[in-house]
């Protein structure tokens, strides 16, 4: 394994990190801290806040013929860039910049136009009209960087960032990128510039471009870090890190300060927002610390992500649910003891490509969720034929991370007592030493998760987390 270069840090800046002119000039100051340290930095960056989705009505509209439609939400998009790059930039810099994105757009109009015209989306398509969001912010935070004497130097990610076909979530060829990086990238962070490129998007080997799914921003940085061999990954969002739950639900929940790989994978796949699940993985591949930090409050020390966390007298370090999840029954008493009805039950959610994120089973019934309905009644169709298939729907998944779980005696026992008053479809511990969770109704989400924190984070560990912020709260509630 070559050596870590620790003098490169990759920092990924989220859409509202980049969401106008004030936040972009933050982001840039923010990166000039990391450069006051004598560090190296490779940025990526997200679409400005509600772009792609924005970018995806007009796709759609496009697809049903819908031009005006389309090409409304397109000239709304121009108008809101230009702005911000009016405020962003001052003179040549900022003529410059209203030329690209005049011209970036006219492509996006007519890409639009030919779309209506045929009156059909393909997923390649798509792919291509959501990739502008990155493009576009990407040169307008390089030229802000530049402007404020960062060196900022636009690099189009679909020259680096190397995947397969799969439109629409794209599996990056990590060998291929990082190859790209080396060659592209690399010489101009020895040559002390600032390289900025958009996250979410790449290309094939023969230059058509992919995206690699929703929230692809993080897996974009963690493969610009991997390929690289930086010494940290940075993502900057909104929040102060991952927190031991949702502060919406909790008000009193608390930064978690560190936090191991394995957790904060699980985490992010079981509906925390911070993370992009697949962002840990080339992390872990080359032992690359990733911090979790707010752009908003870049002083705060945000959450370290390790391959070794340490000791935690609490048996969890944090809360996630995942909801709009659907429960499958599959009952087959006539397949009683028969070889094979697993794979056959399971060969059929693999020919639909759907995930599955729990699994409970008897002698003769399989109960199993997913977050997708979309190809649901043709599953529940094929199932049919090997069984008797119900499903429900408004479910929600509940998921208790920790190290070690199975090494606290009663932990299952103070978990189902914690939410006696909830009624619990579905359990699964055994499989995981780090994860515990079950499910239940979508509406008892909030109550239950309340009701956990409450039980499990009344007495913390100051070790891992951060007591400052409620012990602060408890301070100014006992003055009052």
């Amino acid at each position: 394994m070559s050596a870590a270069r620790e003098h490169i840090v990759v920092m990924k800046f989220g859409g509202t990190s980049v969401e106008d002119a004030k936040a972009m000039l933050r982001t840039a100051a923010i990166v000039q801290g990391r450069r006051e340290r004598g560090l190296q930095a490779a940025v990526v960056v997200s679409a400005m806040a509600k772009v792609t989705d924005m970018l995806l009505a007009a796709s759609d509209a496009a697809g049903r013929g819908d031009k005006p439609g389309a090409l409304a939400l397109s000239a709304r998009l121009r108008h809101r860039h230009i702005d911000t790059a009016a405020e962003l930039l001052q003179g040549e810099r900022f003529a410059g910049m209203q030329n690209v994105l005049n011209h970036e757009f006219d492509a996006l109009d007519d890409l639009l136009r030919g779309i209506s015209a045929v009156g059909e989306l393909t997923p390649r398509t798509n792919d291509l009209v959501v990739s502008f969001g990155e493009r576009l912010s990407s040169q307008m935070v390089a030229a802000a960087f530049d402007q404020k004497g960062l060196n900022g130097a636009h690099v189009d990610a679909r020259t680096c960032i190397i995947t397969d076909d799969h439109y629409g979530k794209a599996a990056p060829q990590e060998a291929a990128i990082e190859a790209k990086l080396l060659e592209l990238v690399l010489p101009l962070l020895e040559a002390g510039k600032t390289p900025v490129m958009g996250g979410f998007i790449g290309s094939t080997a023969a230059g058509i471009t992919t995206t690699l799914g929703r929230g692809g921003s993080d897996y974009t940085a963690a493969l610009v870090g991997g390929g690289l061999h930086a010494g940290a990954i940075e993502i900057w969002t909104d929040v102060n890190g991952i927190m031991t739950t949702d502060p919406r639900i909790c008000p009193d929940a608390l930064r978690v300060k560190t936090i191991s790989f394995e957790e904060a994978a699980e985490l992010a796949y079981f509906g925390a927002k911070v993370l992009h699940p697949a962002t840990i993985l080339p992390a872990v591949q080359k032992s690359i610390p990733v911090w979790v930090l707010n752009s908003r409050n870049a002083e705060n020390e945000g959450t370290k992500i390790t391959a070794m966390a340490p000791p935690c007298a609490s048996p969890f370090k944090s809360i996630a649910a995942k909801k709009r999840l659907t429960i499958i029954d599959v009952v087959a008493s006539r397949m009683l003891m028969s070889h094979g009805y697993l794979k056959a039950v399971f060969d059929v959610f693999d020919k639909y490509e759907c995930a599955i994120d729990m699994v409970s089973t008897s002698e003769v019934s399989i109960s199993l969720t997913v977050d997708s309905n979309q190809r649901l009644p043709e599953i529940c169709a094929e199932l049919g034929k090997i069984a008797d298939v119900k499903y429900e729907g408004r479910k929600a998944l509940v998921c208790l991370v920790g190290e070690d779980i199975r090494g606290h005696n009663g932990i299952a026992g103070r978990v189902f007592s914690a939410v006696s008053h909830v009624n619990v479809r579905m359990i699964s511990q055994g499989a995981s030493e780090i994860n515990m969770s079950f499910m239940i109704e979508e509406d008892d989400v909030e109550e239950a998760i309340r009701s956990l924190h409450k039980v499990f984070f009344a007495e913390p560990d100051e070790t891992v987390f951060d007591l400052a912020a409620r012990n602060l709260a408890t301070q100014v509630a006992t003055q009052v």
